[in-house]
C-alpha cells in the first residue's frame, strides 16, 4: 500500500500534529532543533501528499506551512552569517605593539617637481649641490660672514669651476669631434662626474655641443 493510501484513512489535522510535520505548525519546536537537521523539502512533500489524499486542501494550513518554511530558511541564512562573523573575529590580527615600536628609517630626501623643469632649473639645483660638496663644513644655519680681504682668494666660485670643466670637455671633444661619456669618466670620483655633467648641460644650453643618447650611454658631438 502506498504512502498516499496509508494517509487516506487519517484526518489531515491528526497527521500534521505529529512528528515530523508538526514542526511546520509549531514554531517552538524549531527553537529546540538544529535548523540544519530540518529537511524542508521532504516535509513539504509529505504535507502535499496528505492534503491531496484528504481531498480537502486547507489554504490556511498551506499558508502556515509556507510561513514556517520561510522562517526556517531565514534561520539557516542567519546561522551562516553568524558563523562567518565568528570566523572573521578569530582571524589573526597584527600585533600593534610591534608596529608602534618600529623605528622610522631616515630615507634620502627626494624632491619631485610637479611643474615643467627647465635646463636653467636643473643647473640651479646642480649648482647648489656642487656648492655644498665643495664646502662640506658649511652649516645649514647662515652666520653673518666676517669681513676679510684675505678670504676671497681662497674661495673658488662656481663660474670658475664650471669654466674649468667645460674647457676640459671641449679639449677632449675637439680631438675626435665626438666623446663617449662613459669612457671619458671611467675611474673618476663621483664628485668629478657630477661636475662634468654640469659642464655638459651648460655647453648644450649654449649650443656648443649636441648630446645623443645611445642605449644607457650618451655621446657628445661638437657643433661646427
Amino acid at each position: 500500500m502506498s504512502e498516499e493510501e496509508n494517509v487516506q484513512h487519517l484526518p489531515a489535522q491528526v497527521t500534521i500534529s505529529k512528528p515530523p510535520l508538526n514542526i511546520l505548525f509549531n514554531p517552538n519546536i524549531v527553537g529546540k532543533k538544529n535548523v540544519w537537521d530540518i529537511d524542508i523539502t521532504s516535509l513539504l512533500e509529505k504535507l502535499l501528499v496528505i492534503l491531496n489524499a484528504a481531498g480537502n486542501k486547507d489554504l490556511r494550513l498551506c499558508g502556515v506551512a509556507a510561513l514556517s518554511s520561510a522562517m526556517i530558511l531565514r534561520l539557516k541564512v542567519e546561522s551562516i552569517f553568524a558563523l562567518e562573523k565568528i570566523a572573521m573575529q578569530h582571524k589573526s590580527t597584527p600585533d600593534r605593539s610591534m608596529l608602534e615600536n618600529l623605528e622610522v628609517l631616515d630615507m634620502p630626501y627626494r624632491y619631485e617637481a610637479t611643474y615643467p623643469v627647465s635646463l636653467e632649473d636643473l643647473l640651479g639645483v646642480l649648482e647648489n649641490m656642487l656648492g655644498r660638496i665643495t664646502n662640506p663644513k658649511k652649516k645649514e644655519l647662515e652666520i653673518e660672514p666676517i669681513e676679510s680681504s684675505e678670504l676671497d682668494k681662497y674661495l673658488v666660485t662656481f663660474d670658475q669651476l664650471l669654466e674649468k670643466y667645460k674647457d676640459i670637455l671641449l679639449t677632449n671633444i675637439q680631438t675626435t669631434k665626438t666623446l663617449v661619456f662613459s669612457e671619458f669618466i671611467k675611474g673618476m670620483e663621483s664628485i668629478e662626474v657630477a661636475r662634468y655633467v654640469v659642464g655638459i648641460l651648460n655647453l648644450a644650453m649654449y649650443n656648443k655641443i649636441d648630446v645623443e643618447q645611445i642605449d644607457d650611454d650618451i655621446k657628445l658631438i661638437l657643433k661646427e
